[in-house]
Order: C-alpha cells, then sequence, then structure tokens
C-alpha cells in the first residue's frame, strides 16, 4: 500500500526555541507553532481558530532555527508527522503525541520582523538527524543585523505588457494546444 507523509505550515512560534544534543552530538531544537485560520459562519460572523503543534528539528536545520527565531516571529516549514508512544512512568497510563518533524524552512515577514514578503533562505536536511543547508546559489543564509545595510528603497518601474498576440491575427484549431 502506497503512503505519503508531507505536512506544510506557516505560522508563528509559541515559544523560544529549546536546543538540546543527542548523545552523537546532533543538535535537535523544539519548539511550538501556531496557525491561524480566519473563516466565516453561516450568519456572516468572522471567526479564528487556532491551532498549536509541536515541532521538531534535527542538526544544522535545527541549529539555523535556535540562532534566528524566537518567540512569535513567523516561519514556514515543510516536514513530515510523526507519531510518538510511551509509558507514563508516574502514572502507569499510556501517552502519545504527534509532531512534525521539520525536513525544510523558510525565513518568512522580512528582516528583523518588518512585515512583507518572504525570502531569506532555505533550509533543508535530513530529518533523522544531521540536518544540511540547501546551498543553492538563488538563497543564501541571512547575515547578522550588525553586518546588514539597509537598501535604498526605489520605485519599481513601471512596466509595459505586450499583448500576445495581434487584433488581426487569425488562430486555426490546430494552433491551440489542447
Amino acid at each position: 500500500m502506497a503512503s505519503y507523509n508531507k505536512v506544510i505550515l506557516m505560522g508563528n512560534l509559541t515559544r523560544d526555541p529549546q536546543m538540546k544534543y543527542l548523545p552523537s552530538q546532533t543538535a535537535v531544537v523544539e519548539f511550538g507553532l501556531a496557525c491561524n485560520r480566519r473563516y466565516k459562519t453561516q450568519s456572516g460572523e468572522q471567526k479564528e481558530e487556532v491551532t498549536f503543534v509541536d515541532c521538531t528539528a534535527f542538526g544544522r536545520t535545527g541549529e539555523v532555527i535556535n540562532q534566528y527565531f524566537t518567540k512569535g516571529k513567523p516561519i514556514f516549514i515543510e516536514g513530515r508527522l510523526k507519531y510518538d508512544q510511551w509509558e507514563d512512568k508516574q502514572g502507569g497510563g499510556k501517552r502519545h503525541k504527534l509532531t512534525v518533524v521539520i525536513e525544510s524552512f523558510e525565513f518568512v515577514g522580512g528582516r528583523d520582523g518588518a512585515g512583507g514578503g518572504g525570502g531569506g533562505g532555505n533550509f533543508e536536511g535530513d530529518a533523522g538527524g544531521g540536518g544540511e543547508y540547501d546551498q543553492r546559489p538563488q538563497r543564501q543564509a541571512p547575515r547578522p543585523a550588525a553586518a546588514r545595510a539597509p537598501a535604498p528603497r526605489q520605485a519599481p518601474a513601471p512596466q509595459q505588457a505586450e499583448p500576445p498576440f495581434s487584433e488581426d491575427q487569425q488562430f486555426k484549431d490546430d494552433d491551440i494546444p489542447f
């Protein structure tokens, strides 16, 4: 039987990341994520629903999250669901927990918490431990705030859109690809 386990979430950290190390010296970072859903009821009333998700990142991915994220910061994550079960040592009952193991993430919200688009870096890794930074040339890890120089703001140049075809151009059924 085929299966697929992929989670894509965007939200804000509910607490500062907590970093620990496995005996193999692999970093493990845990944090909470709050994802909001806004919807309108049948009566037209606006409602908001919040889902809290526990997240775990390993290796370099976890170290970078620990370094650059704090409570309240937005993050976009991709990962997989992991279900853990154990015996409660005090009460003897069975316990369980569903977490998201982060395989990659992206910075969201601009630099230093400013609003606007995302970007800044795409970190991917082997979620089983030892995550690696995805070193594609079009994305780089953000520099510390002290090393950044503010970019001058310029208005974007207006673009003139050209029509895909002229009005006098005729098409035949064979020219249409579908």
